[in-house]
């Protein structure tokens, strides 16, 4: 297990029959995405597009839209659960491993400065027929650093080209890469940016995470590959790039100049606004590709696509951390599912140890800081449910919970200005529920499950192919 490049992982997909090559000439202009969606929708597998019209660039889409690829990609058996996955990132990210810088790597075999720089030479798609523009950052880690302690950060915001050599780019309030803007606007400087497009999937489930400010998303790429990135200095900034990346976007963004930006169709299926809207944008300085590069990019749009899988497993993920941290007994699983938009509702399962802790872990939740941002649902299932079987967290929720002693409304919480059940003129703060479908505790009588019997359930399982069945 080690970090690698895009490349190694288009291997390891094509080695299990998961990734598909399409040969015929494919228009990257709403044509490329649409074939990709209506394959997401099928559960297929990872495409690369090898003959975009306009362009010799291939374009690879839907790496990451199953669980199987997602496994692949984590470096697990093919068969693991998402919430399994999740538990196995909180163990890796107990001892971090931090980048280490080499003097070059591929990612520097081609670089465009100045009048070479044309945004439009790569093939870049346009996903929906109401998007602004062709999106050139969707399955994208951007990297910006604080101007006062030198804390590293990657992110993951949209970002659309707005001409051959500007990138609009949408930095959410309170996001780390705008906390790192608000400095530079107070020194009247503009902050130093790159974006990395085609690299390990690593580093975009590492860069879509919640992690906590002040820290360094390349030492959880680390831990979760077992070995640490490797990373060289940017052409115009003064960044740790990916040696290995297929391409990088370098340049700077003024703190407080705007320009017309959007709309895009957003990962809740949706689009976040009407129109075009004032947003920051970066003036490209240099862009730095391998030869024969691979353009990655993600149809985003409604669930499920890789963009939901990614935030489902990274957010469970941080959460079950979160908790572990708050020294919360019990937990036994944790799982965000990808179809809330990886996002907006959590399943927790616990098996209790006092009266009341059942709804201890429901508040819990919502005051880590992977359920601070943007949820609205959390359900609290019994240990014997776990979190990720939806089928048996709706039977609890129908049979085990009274609507009076086990739900919470909470008046104001943080949300996004992604949020598609608010008002778009008024998405700074959202309603929460908190659902507790536990069996009290403390009851002494309590409902009496209907069990198969073990001695009897080992026979029938060893008699299952006498019956007729596949084993």
């Amino acid at each position: 297990m080690a970090v690698t490049d895009l490349r190694d992982f288009l291997t390891r997909l094509e080695a299990q029959g998961e990734l598909m090559r399409i040969k015929t000439e494919v228009d990257w202009d709403l044509e490329l995405s649409h074939i990709a969606k209506v394959n997401e929708e099928k559960d297929g597998p990872a495409l690369l597009f090898e003959n975009v019209k306009g362009y010799k660039t291939p374009v690879f889409v839907s790496a990451l839209s199953t669980s199987k690829r997602l496994a692949i990609a984590m470096h697990m058996q093919e068969n693991t659960t998402l919430s399994q996955m999740a538990r196995e990132w909180v163990d890796r990210t107990k001892e971090l491993v931090p980048p280490v810088w080499v003097e070059s790597g591929p990612v520097k075999q081609n670089i465009d400065k100045g009048d070479d720089i044309d945004l439009f030479k790569f093939p870049v798609p346009k996903f929906y027929e109401l998007d602004g523009g062709r999106y050139i950052g969707t399955f994208v880690s951007v990297i910006t650093k604080d101007p006062e302690t030198g804390w590293v950060n990657l992110g993951t915001y949209r970002m659309q080209i707005l001409d051959k050599n500007t990138c609009g780019i949408q930095l959410i309030k309170g996001k780390h890469g705008d906390l790192h803007r608000m400095k530079y606007a107070k020194l009247n400087k503009p902050m130093p940016i790159a974006a990395v497009i085609g690299y390990d999937p690593l580093m975009f489930l590492a860069s879509s995470t919640l992690i906590g400010a002040g820290e360094d998303e390349y030492n959880y790429i680390g831990s979760l590959g077992g070995s640490p990135v490797e990373v060289v200095k940017g052409e115009y900034v003064d960044l740790p790039i990916p040696a290995g990346a297929e391409m990088v976007i370098e340049g700077e963004l003024w703190p407080e100049e705007l320009r017309e930006e959007g709309p895009f169709g957003e990962y809740t299926g949706y689009y976040s606004g009407k129109g075009t809207v004032p947003r920051h944008y970066i003036n490209v300085k240099a862009v730095t590709y391998r030869n024969d590069m691979v353009f990655h990019a993600t149809t985003v749009g409604r669930p499920v696509t890789d963009t939901h899988m990614i935030q489902a497993m990274n957010r469970t993920s941080t959460l079950w951390a979160d908790l572990e941290a708050m020294k919360i007994p019990g937990i036994k699983s944790v799982y965000i599912p990808p179809e809330s938009s990886g996002r907006f509702m959590a399943v927790v399962s616990v098996k209790q140890m006092y009266p009341g802790h059942s709804n201890h872990v429901g508040n819990a939740v919502i005051a880590t800081s992977t359920g601070s941002y943007g949820l609205k649902v959390v359900v609290v299932v019994d240990d014997d449910i776990p979190a990720d079987d939806m089928g048996r967290v709706i039977w609890a929720m129908s049979t085990r919970m009274n609507p009076k002693r086990g739900v919470q409304i909470i008046d104001r919480a943080r949300s996004t200005p992604l949020d598609p059940s608010l008002p778009i003129s008024d998405r700074d703060i959202t309603s929460r529920i908190i659902m507790d479908t536990c069996i009290p505790y403390e009851w002494e009588e309590k409902p009496i499950d209907i069990k198969l019997s073990d001695s009897m359930l080992e026979t029938v399982l060893k008699k299952w192919k006498d019956y007729g069945f596949e084993e």
